[in-house]
Order: structure tokens, then sequence, then C-alpha cells
């Protein structure tokens, strides 16, 4: 018999972190995340500025066999006009009665907040680790993205739910030869429209960040406005991001265009890939974990495209070939060998696009899924 019950002791905050890195144990393409931010996130409750949490655990015989964690996006569904919850961290053992038993807890859970539908898997943000992996099951994860079992989508569509969109990932490496026209495309509209890339020589990596964040988010929450699952990053969310993200950012790979005024008007954000420095110690910044991260912070082999935006006004100028032209020169002076694009949205055909100027293959997809779970008013 399974029971689902929720995390209130420092125990059950323990088993829910540690079960998936006993569920992945030795799995090649599972990366952890920091295990210090998951049980400062726990201890905090969720994110009470911007949403409603809770984390489920699923018991067999005494034993944890699954876990889910459920959020009420109040950005989200004001801005929307819709009453939805989100799953995340979904994890369970092969077992439809387990895996069901969590959905159906955490549809309860959802209705007594008066929601009507439940999709996922979705963080608080688009900067949250999103998306059910449903190919490319013996690709490496980056650090941003969650590794899954092949038989996960079977569990969640057990559970009634449907595909509601699919994100492809990208693996990028530099192209054989320069291309002189996105080069020539490149410089000519930095020229035109009184543009420049904002200089990382002569500043601190913190004095660097403290002068262009406002800018990043600003220029962010403009553009992502309208795309799936997004919402603003508030002032306490971007406090807690940059303090996650601190020590694994090099300046070196950020591409920030600022006009006359040095107004954010584009950026392309990248990291360095430190998926292997966390795997072996489960996520936790032991001694060991932190030289790797720095050493590969310093000399990455692979990097992690973040996010590219560009501001509406800016669209259709051709300022993304200034972020591509950048990405491409960093890979062929041998900055890192090769790139992950993330998360694409499969309908997002400019974005996809800009990978023709690199050798590319698709080799990752993964899918967010929704069910309806109360009447509509």
């Amino acid at each position: 018999m399974v029971t689902i019950r929720e995390v209130k002791t420092k125990k059950d905050i323990k088993e829910f972190i540690e079960f998936p890195l006993r569920l992945y144990k030795g799995v090649f393409g599972f990366v952890p995340p920091l295990y210090s931010d998951e049980k400062k996130l726990i201890l905090a409750g969720g994110k009470p500025d911007i949403a409603d949490s809770v984390f489920l655990l699923a018991e067999r015989d005494g034993k944890v066999v699954g876990r889910i964690q459920g959020i009420l996006q109040r950005q989200y569904n004001e801005l929307h006009g819709v009453k939805r919850i989100r799953f995340t961290r979904f994890d369970s053992i092969n077992d439809t009665e387990v895996s069901g038993a969590l959905f159906s807890a955490l549809e309860e859970w959802g209705r007594e907040h008066g929601m009507n539908e439940m999709c996922g898997p979705l963080g608080y943000s688009d900067l949250d680790r999103e998306g059910l992996l449903i190919e490319g099951f013996d690709e490496d994860s980056t650090f941003e993205e969650q590794y899954n079992y092949e038989y996960y989508g079977a569990l969640c569509e057990a559970a009634g739910l449907e595909k509601e969109v699919d994100w492809l990932e990208f693996e990028l490496s530099a192209p054989d030869k320069p291309n002189e026209m996105l080069r020539r495309v490149a410089d000519r509209v930095l020229d035109m429209h009184k543009l420049h890339v904002a200089k990382t020589e002569g500043i601190s990596k913190r004095a660097y960040i403290d002068k262009y964040k406002d800018g990043f988010f600003d220029c962010l929450d403009e553009c992502y406005s309208k795309l799936y699952g997004t919402v603003p990053i508030s002032p306490d969310m971007r406090r807690e991001l940059i303090d996650q993200f601190m020590l694994i950012v090099n300046k070196e790979f950020l591409f920030i265009i600022c006009d006359e005024n040095e107004k954010v008007v584009a950026f392309g954000l990248c990291f360095p890939g430190i998926g292997s420095a966390v795997k072996k110690s489960g996520g936790r910044l032991t001694p060991s974990a932190l030289l790797k991260i720095l050493k590969i912070v310093k000399k990455p082999e692979v990097i992690d495209l973040g996010l590219v935006a560009v501001r509406p006004e800016y669209q259709g100028t051709g300022i993304n070939a200034v972020i591509v032209q950048g990405l491409v020169d960093m890979l062929a002076s041998g900055k890192a060998q090769r790139a992950e694009t993330n998360l694409n949205l499969e309908t997002n055909d400019a974005v996809i696009a800009q990978w023709k100027y690199f050798k590319s293959r698709q080799h990752k997809r993964r899918r967010c899924y929704s069910k309806k779970i109360g009447k509509e008013e």
C-alpha cells in the first residue's frame, strides 16, 4: 500500500532531497542540483512572495518510493487568467500505483486551493528546471536541466496527463569555416543602431554583474513575457538568482549588448558546464567539488546556453547575429569545445534557425504535460 505525506520534519526534507540521489545512483545522465539550494528552498516552504508550495513523499512499507512538489504560481495565474497548479521535482520508481498516488494527492491539493488544471514539470520561473525528458536518455544532462528515466512519460500518461508543449535541445560546435556574411551583418547592426557589446576587460565579475543586472532582468521580463510558462522575476528572486549563479558565472561568457546610454537591449547568457563537478558529490559543495567547479569555470569544456533575449524594438534588426557571432568566435577560439542550447520551444522557429551557423545536432527533447483537475467556472 502506498501512503502520501507532506514534508514536515528535518528527516522528511533529507528524504525528499536524497531520494533522487538514490534513484539515479550511477546513472551517467543525472546531474543533481546543489544540495544546499534544495534544502534552503524546502525550509522556506517554497517562494511565498510569489507562490504557494507543497512537498509530498510517497512511502511503501516504510520506504520512500517517490516524491513531488506542487506550486501555485500566483503571478502566472493572475497574468493569464488561469487556475493552474504546477508540478515539479517529480521522481518515482517504475510503478503507476506510486506515481498515481502522488499525482492524485497533488490534484486534491490544487482543488483545495480552487484550481482546475495541473501542468508540468515547471518551476517557479523560466530559470528553474523544467520539462520531462522524452528523448536523449543516453545523453549527458546540463546542470540547468533535470534527468529522468524513460518510463516517466508512461507514468504521466497513466495519470491522465497529456502533452501541452515540447522543448528541443541542441549540441553546438564551431563550424568548419567562418561565415563572413554573418560577421558583416553583426558589425553593421552595431554600427547602424549605435550599439556596443559590454566590455569585460578591467572590471571584476561582481562589479560587472552589479552594473548590468537590473538591465538584464528588465530585458528578460520584457522579452519573455508572452512565452509559455514564464513570469516576471520579482526583486527577491533576482537577488536569489544572482546569489545562486555567482559561483559559476564567468563574465567572458556573457554577451550583453547596450545602447549609447548603457541600457541593455539584448543579451546571450552562457554558463560553464559544471555538471561533471557535482555528480559525485550528490550536489554537495565539498572541497573536492568546489575545486572542480572553480577549475571548470575558468576553462570549461562545455558551455551551457542559458538565455537569449532581444528587446521588441530591436527584433528584426539582425541583432541576433551579434550574439550568434560571439558564440561562434568563442567555440572557434577554443574557449570551449562545444555548447548546449538547453531548452528551445519547438514552436520558436526564429531561435532554432540560428543553429544553422554551427555544426549542430538536436539530441534531446523535453515535454510539458497538462490535465484538467476540476470544473471550470
